[in-house]
């Protein structure tokens, strides 16, 4: 979904503490909804804002906003690419 690899996810959840999945008795991760969006949310922070992990991590524990912003990109991310297929489609 993010197309990262799996070791940075790994990585990002020792360093977030709002990652938290659920492992299975063999080791298996299994992420809920709330942490793919924690996911997305610290994707967006450090990879495409730029954010240091220290500052990302900042963001989330002062500003709750923070959520609603990324959640709100996160749709109109998905609204436009819509509108490009459409756009494509009646070209």
């Amino acid at each position: 979904m993010l197309k990262v690899a799996p070791s940075l996810i790994r990585f990002w959840e020792k360093e977030f503490d709002i990652l938290k999945p659920e492992k299975t008795d063999k080791g298996t991760r299994k992420y809920s909804q709330r942490d793919i969006q924690n996911l997305r949310l610290i994707y967006h922070l450090v990879k495409e804002k730029g954010y240091t992990l220290q500052g990302a991590n900042e963001k989330l524990k002062h500003n709750p906003n923070v959520v609603d912003n990324a959640q709100l990109i996160d749709k109109l991310k998905r609204v436009k690419e819509f509108l490009v297929e459409i756009k494509k489609s009646i070209e």
